[in-house]
């Protein structure tokens, strides 16, 4: 008699709040907002602090249908930071249990926003290990070295369960030269496999604004149970989460 395992992946998809956008940056610090003036400073009392400035024009909101100005330094920008709803994944073909195999899911995550300077998109996974049903798991991936896989490959007697992101603003760790992850530029399809924890990974970076257009991420999951494994059958759900921060 044979036994199958369904897998899904659950996304949680997770918004940042607004935040102050950056006019000045060096590799070390960086400068909210400048102003252009002849006076002003910080002025308190046991009560009260106040923080003004001399000499600027035209300020103030300013709106129209489409649009909205909060000019001067006093008004400080925000930034725009938003992230796609992510679909639930389910991991295709279902698994025998007695004889092995593997299953395949992704989904896409955008990532939209006017921060001049930019954004990192993290993923993480609820619970260690990620994919389980009852009491019952696959193992999170376990790569040879400290970098991701270039190859997804498990003992023939173990279950692992993997992902990898892919697209044009992936960071270092998951680029490759070909055959080895974590060195040079390429982004090559289905390699550099990592484990899903739950501590929170940084997968995609960018430090120039994208709108109006965003930018996306493919994450891709994989689950295997190798040919000399017995994996309980039962419906396995991995519950990830994907949160945005703007930098």
């Amino acid at each position: 008699m044979k036994s199958f395992i369904a897998l899904l992946i659950l996304m949680v998809c997770i918004g940042a709040q607004s935040v102050i956008a950056a006019a000045m940056t060096s590799p070390s610090y960086s400068i909210q907002s400048d102003s252009v003036n002849f006076g002003g400073g910080n002025s308190s009392s046991t009560n009260y602090v106040s923080e003004s400035t001399f000499g600027e024009v035209a300020t103030g909101n300013s709106a129209s249908v489409n649009f909205t100005i909060k000019a001067g330094y006093q008004q400080m920008q925000e930034v725009y930071l938003a992230i796609s709803t992510v679909a639930d994944v389910t991991l295709t073909p279902a698994i025998n249990g007695n004889s092995g195999g593997t299953a395949n899911g992704s989904t896409v995550v955008t990532v939209l926003t006017d921060n001049r300077a930019g954004y990192e998109l993290y993923v993480s996974a609820s619970s260690s290990p990620a994919l389980v049903s009852g009491s019952n798991s696959f193992a999170d991936y376990t790569p040879i070295g400290i970098v991701p896989d270039f190859a997804f490959a498990i003992a023939p007697n173990s279950a692992e369960f993997a992902f990898t992101p892919e697209g044009g603003a992936v960071v270092s760790r998951y680029r490759d030269n070909g055959t080895v992850c974590g060195v040079g530029v390429l982004d090559t399809v289905a390699s550099c496999w990592d484990a899903l924890t739950t501590v929170s990974r940084l997968i995609s970076r960018e430090s120039v604004p994208n709108f109006p257009s965003g930018t996306a991420t493919l994450l891709k999951f994989r689950a295997q149970s190798g040919i000399a494994n017995i994996q309980p059958a039962g419906t396995y759900t991995a519950t990830s989460s994907v949160t945005a921060i703007a930098l």
